[in-house]
């Protein structure tokens, strides 16, 4: 087993609605997930939330799964709000990703937020270029890969400490 894998794979037909969760996802280059509302020609093609996230949720009383977030992407054993913008993933055989984006700015209070106070994908959510599709499933390895050399390597920016604070 990869110290970093992948544990669920989900899309959703429209915008704001909880992400289904699939046995099989394929990425496109340069849009995000075939068949995802939110794939498209910008710098979110593709969103990912580590499992341990979805836990401290879980742990405030909520029951919440893989894909409750609008996460595209679910893993365990990597903690992706710590990577640097720029940073890049390999999840499986094919897939390479390109963080673009830690957390996001939530306008409203989704219905998360409502029913216990907090949420996590604001802080610890990150989004992804795809630079190389493929498909992913559930149980494929995820990989930080080494700086190209000469490639600016910025550090995200760090969570707002009236958001809530990380273990």
């Amino acid at each position: 087993m990869p110290d970093a894998s992948v544990v669920a794979v989900s899309l959703s037909p429209r915008k704001g609605m909880k992400k289904i969760n699939q046995e099989s996802v394929k990425l496109v280059p340069g849009h995000g997930l075939a068949q995802d509302a939110h794939a498209g020609d910008w710098h979110r093609q593709v969103s990912l939330l580590a499992v341990e996230s979805i836990a401290r949720i879980r742990a405030k009383g909520l029951e919440v799964h893989p894909g409750d977030f609008a996460e595209n992407i679910t893993t365990t054993g990597i903690e992706l709000w710590r990577l640097p913008i720029g940073a890049r993933l390999r999840l499986g055989p094919e897939v390479l990703l390109e963080v673009t984006q830690i957390g996001k700015e939530c306008h409203q209070r989704c219905a998360i937020f409502h029913q216990v106070g907090d949420c996590v994908m604001p802080r610890e959510g990150i989004f992804a270029r795809v630079l190389a599709g493929g498909t992913v499933r559930p149980g494929d390895a995820v990989v930080r890969l080494p700086p190209e050399s000469g490639a600016p390597q910025r550090e995200s920016v760090p969570p707002d400490p009236a958001a809530g604070s990380r273990p």
